[in-house]
């Protein structure tokens, strides 16, 4: 089992130093995240780790110090699903780090029961897409004063089984669990091909991409039988460590510095679905997501 393991782990690795730079990652407290943490830790950068769960958080903060030998690390309190929680974040964010070199959208709820946000969204559309579009949107003009500057969005494949419903974004009409998680990912990958087009010339580069079928916490909400489906497939999936290294890819990989907007697998470029290139779409989430925020966002 451990070669098949070893098939899905990208054969990229990075000497890429990054002292000096500070970087935010959100659900940085397991998973893809913790591992993101790690990493970019022991590459010498001060890290955020901003989550929900402060417990947790610190728990995760004190096992990435450890790990990485970095003590450069602090949790901060962010819960997606809460806009004030949000502005709170990047209001402490913004008047205490002189600098945000790197932002990396992790955190993410999958194929959950329904539910609402704080602000009245649909649970996965609210945590996926518009709290980080909210969050990428407060801290933009920090992150452009600290060029150059990376923005990675994590996707999925799901997003190409997604359609975005501008008519009802929030389900509320009819809930799938999965077409509304294919939907935020769809919105993910969307929403990075409009941040490139935004930012072109400014020296802040974007990303979205497929970290790969990773053993997360994000199974949680699978009934029984997809639960069993998932342990019986589990030796050709990805463990949190492989999991994350196209995240850190997309991160520091230095060839990426010039391309902005595209979609990662496997630390390599890769083909998304045809509705995650379609630029008039993109636009009308974009403009949708701004009305629902009750920001202007040019």
């Amino acid at each position: 089992m451990q070669a098949v393991r070893n098939f899905f782990r990208p054969a990229w690795s990075s000497a890429e130093r990054l002292h000096d730079k500070t970087v935010v990652i959100t659900g940085a407290n397991t998973g893809i995240g913790k591992e993101t943490a790690i990493d970019l830790a022991k590459r010498g950068a001060k890290v955020i780790m901003a989550c929900r769960d402060m417990e947790r958080a610190q728990a995760a903060a004190t096992e990435v110090i450890e790990v990485s030998g970095n003590n450069n690390v602090v949790c901060m309190k962010l819960d997606l699903a809460d806009s004030k929680s949000i502005r709170e974040f990047a209001e402490a964010i913004n008047k205490g780090e002189p600098k945000l070199n790197i932002l990396i959208n992790n955190a993410g709820v999958m194929v959950c029961p329904y539910g609402k946000t704080a602000d009245g969204f649909e649970m996965q559309i609210g945590v996926n897409h518009f709290g980080h579009f909210l969050l990428t949107y407060l801290l933009i003009d920090l992150i452009k004063r600290s060029t150059p500057a990376r923005i990675v969005n994590l996707s999925s494949m799901a997003h190409a089984w997604g359609s975005i419903n501008l008519e009802d974004i929030n389900s509320e009409k009819s809930y799938d669990k999965k077409a509304a998680y294919s939907q935020s990912k769809l919105a993910n990958v969307l929403f990075t091909r409009s941040l490139a087009k935004r930012l072109e010339g400014t020296g802040v580069t974007t990303y979205s991409l497929h970290p790969g079928v990773v053993q997360t916490d994000l199974w949680r909400h699978l009934n029984s039988p997809q639960q069993v489906l998932m342990k019986m497939v589990s030796p050709f999936t990805k463990n949190p460590t492989q999991g994350a290294q196209t995240t850190i890819y997309c991160a520091v990989e230095p060839s990426l510095e010039k391309e902005s907007g595209g979609y990662y697998s496997d630390c390599a470029p890769a083909n998304c679905s045809a509705a995650g290139k379609n630029d008039e779409l993109a636009q009308k989430l974009w403009e949708l997501s701004c009305r629902l925020l009750s920001i202007t966002w040019e």
